[in-house]
């Protein structure tokens, strides 16, 4: 983190409701702005979660996608809208962030995650927010957040389904650990768009937390949502001793 921030007096307005929250304050409110969040994917999840980290004054939001928007994606992918399909989500998303919260730096990546470059786009981050649709790059950006020793904050949704975990690397388990195979993955996931809205909002709870060092996390606990349902369940994962990714790592 950087070193101490000011504020101006409209910020100070902006966030005074969360700061009123017992044991934020403004104290806490200076080290959300000197954090800097990295959101991997601006689909369903990363469209929330960047709304809603900038929204809370984190200084520096990183948001990354290779893609541009979709009619299809328009019933979830709120930062998308009609006359932005063609574009690239990154540049949108970085636009309207700024537009709504101009105290913070937004930066946009457009590029393909791969393992020669996940270190780049990853390093000097306080919290990596998975946004991802596909098992292949969130393993990518798994491995590289414990090898950077860097917090992951796992989400993924499919219709009214969601899950959500968070990665302490060297304190809990990896996504390794709990999915030591890939996941089945149709072609084309269903979904709902206030399933990725919820559990993108819990995504930046466990951020939010991290960051100002309150609460208890999901490190080493699995939350599994069902809305078809309205049902919660939380399942404790443990840390493999023998995983290929974490399991040499010391507390």
């Amino acid at each position: 983190m950087s070193s101490k921030p000011e504020f101006l007096k409209e910020e100070l307005e902006r966030y005074s409701r969360q700061m009123a929250i017992p044991k934020w304050g403004l104290d806490g409110q200076k080290k959300l702005k000197a954090a800097r969040v990295t959101i991997v994917g601006v689909g369903g999840l990363g469209s929330f979660s960047s709304l809603l980290l900038t929204a809370s004054g984190v200084g520096h939001v990183k948001v990354v996608d290779k893609q541009r928007y979709e009619v299809s994606n328009l019933n979830r992918q709120i930062l998308g809208w009609h006359l932005d399909v063609g574009k690239y989500k990154a540049n949108v998303a970085r636009e309207k962030l700024i537009e709504l919260n101009p105290y913070v730096d937004v930066e946009a990546e457009i590029l393909e995650i791969r393992e020669n470059n996940v270190k780049d786009v990853i390093l000097g981050s306080d919290v990596v927010v998975d946004g991802m649709d596909n098992w292949e790059t969130r393993f990518i950006v798994n491995d590289a957040c414990v090898k950077e020793r860097i917090p992951f904050v796992h989400a993924g949704v499919s219709g009214f389904y969601g899950q959500i975990t968070t990665i302490m690397p060297g304190k809990g388990p990896c996504l390794r650990c709990i999915f030591p195979k890939s996941p089945a993955q149709p072609s084309l996931i269903p979904i709902v768009g206030a399933t990725p809205a919820l559990l993108a909002s819990l995504q930046v709870m466990e951020a939010l937390k991290l960051i100002l060092g309150l609460g208890r996390s999901l490190i080493g606990r699995l939350l599994l949502f069902d809305g078809e349902n309205m049902e919660t369940n939380i399942i404790t994962v443990e840390r493999k001793m023998d995983c290929p990714i974490c399991g040499s790592m010391q507390y």
